[in-house]
Order: structure tokens, then sequence, then C-alpha cells
């Protein structure tokens, strides 16, 4: 069987618009070449766009109910919201280096503006409070080397709970050497545990790189985590690629030998408290007493923080 006909999702649910694993190109509304909000997910809060602006490009919108977060993938841009704007230096590609970015409202108008093009993610969640609009310094971005061995990732917490102020929003990029395991142990955080697991929907959206002139495949797996929790998925995942993970355990994402494999990660939930609690599955959990025995993969990092700058 073609490895990618085989790549499977759970149908979708009752109100789902999308399935769970969207292959690029096929997830896209208007100007977005992805737009997963909450009714098209079938949740209640997180959501992801992807906007392609060409050269002297514009794209405006409306950030409604939801908090966001402009976060360049390939170029730079200007933010304009709240009647300031924000200069986002970016960068040339996720595998390039850690970028700037900025931060929009609820109930806020924004604009972007690429002299040159590019594309940007914009990661969003609904949300009760509204906080000012800024801009995160690349400099400012925590770069965590996680796990060890072929376990080893990299891990920019530019929007981690305890890196940058939201109200709901999580975000954090992974980045995977080729022929590494990220996400791994298999985790969760799909049921409500005071001081031990968060209530949080995820997005993970791929982009892989390229390799001798070919453009690289990742593979993801998420399974179900009990009762009412039955998300099942393999898929084999290509740049522009997206994952929704409503609940379930999820990994091991993969990365092919040879081809570095980059993720972003969307997580918002119910709680009253922002905060990213996991529980390990219990079959796996125990690779985590290695890492202390093995070195980090020497290819990471990737990259580190520039230099700061007083932007």
């Amino acid at each position: 069987m073609n490895p990618a006909s085989a790549s499977s999702a759970s149908a979708p649910g009752p109100g789902r618009a999308l399935g769970l694993h969207i292959p690029a190109g096929h997830g896209g509304t208007g100007p977005y070449a992805l737009d997963i909000t909450p009714e098209r997910a079938g949740w209640g809060h997180s959501s992801l766009r992807v906007l392609d602006l060409p050269p002297g490009g514009h794209h405006a919108f409306d950030a409604g109910d939801s908090e966001w977060i402009v976060l360049p993938l390939a170029g730079g841009c200007t933010v304009t919201t709240d009647g300031a704007p924000y200069e986002l230096t970016g960068r040339d590609s996720v595998f390039s280096g850690l970028t700037d970015f900025a931060y929009v409202p609820r109930d806020a108008r924004a604009g972007l503006t690429s002299r040159a093009g590019g594309r940007f993610a914009l990661a969003g969640a609904r949300c009760a409070r509204r906080l000012p609009a800024r801009r995160g310094a690349a400099a400012d971005v925590p770069v965590e080397l996680r796990g060890a061995g072929p376990c080893s990732r990299q891990v920019n917490n530019f929007a981690a709970a305890d890196a940058f102020p939201c109200d709901k929003l999580i975000a954090v990029e992974v980045l995977t050497p080729g022929g590494n395991w990220s996400s791994y142990p298999p985790h969760k955080h799909d049921t409500a545990r005071p001081g031990e697991e968060s209530e949080l929907e995820e997005i993970y959206y791929f982009e892989i790189e390229p390799a001798h002139g070919t453009p690289g495949v990742g593979y993801q797996r998420v399974t179900p985590s009990g009762p009412g929790h039955r998300t099942d998925v393999l898929a084999e995942v290509r740049g522009g690629d997206a994952v929704l993970i409503p609940d379930g355990w999820h990994g091991p994402s993969i990365a092919a030998p040879g081809h570095a494999l980059y993720y972003l990660n969307v997580m918002a939930g119910p709680g009253a408290t922002r905060e990213w609690l996991i529980r390990d599955h219990p079959d796996h959990g125990w690779i985590r007493s290695t890492w202390a025995g093995q070195p980090t993969d020497p290819r990471l990092p990737r990259y580190t923080a520039p230099p700061g700058d007083t932007r």
C-alpha cells in the first residue's frame, strides 16, 4: 500500500469541517493557504492561519474574540494594530533562525504589509482578556534543547506559557534533525487535572527541509487516550500539512533521515490558568530516564537567539 494513501485519520465528527490530517492545499479559504478556526476544527479555542504575501502585498484582518500572534515563517513584514506599527525583520526560513513576532489583541484590527513578500503564520486563541499589542523580539526567545540522542530536538519557546504573556494562547516551534523522533514519549493534555495535566487543543503545522532536490516527508502519530478521547491518526506529513489534536496521546513526530522536520504548535483550552502540563504515556515514559546517559544530538542547536535589539 502506498504510504501516502495509508495516512489515516479518524472520520470527522459532528460539526467538523476539516479532517484531522489536513494536507497542504486542502485547508485554505480566501487569502489563507491554511485556515483552521474553532468552527472548522470542531472545537472551542485554537486557530491557525497561514498567509502568503507577494512583494508589496497587504492583508488586513479583524481579531474578533481571539488574540493572535503574527509569526514570520519566511520573509518579514510590518504589522499595524491599535494605531502602532511593529516592524518584523523575520527570517529566510524556519530552518535559518529565530524571528521576531507581533501580538494582536482581541477586538483589534490588524494590517500586514510585506515589502519583499513572505509567508506568515497567524496563531490564535479565543480569550476573554484584552492585553496590549506589542512586539516580541527574536533575541528574547528562549531556546531549549529537549531530549537526548535520537530523541534530541530544539524547542523555540516564543510564546510558551512562561515566556510571553497571553491570555489563552500557547505556541512554540520545534526543530527535529533528520532521523530523530520528537514529541516523544507520547504525551497528552486532554483532561483537566489541577497541578498535573492541562486541557488543551493542539495544532501541528509542518515544514520539512529539502535535501538533494527532494522535499522530504515526516510522520505523525496520535492514539486514543481513553473513553471519549478516540483520536487516532497515522499521517505521512509534508511541508504545509497540519494535524489537529483535540485529544489523545500524541507522538512521535518522526523526521526522515536527511530532512530536518519543523512544526509549529498552537494550543489553547478552557482552563482558568494558562499552563502546559502533560502526562506521559505509561508504556513509554521510561525513555526519559535514559537521556541522562546520552549526549544531545551534535546538530543542535540549529541556531540560537541573535543579539538583542532595542526596537
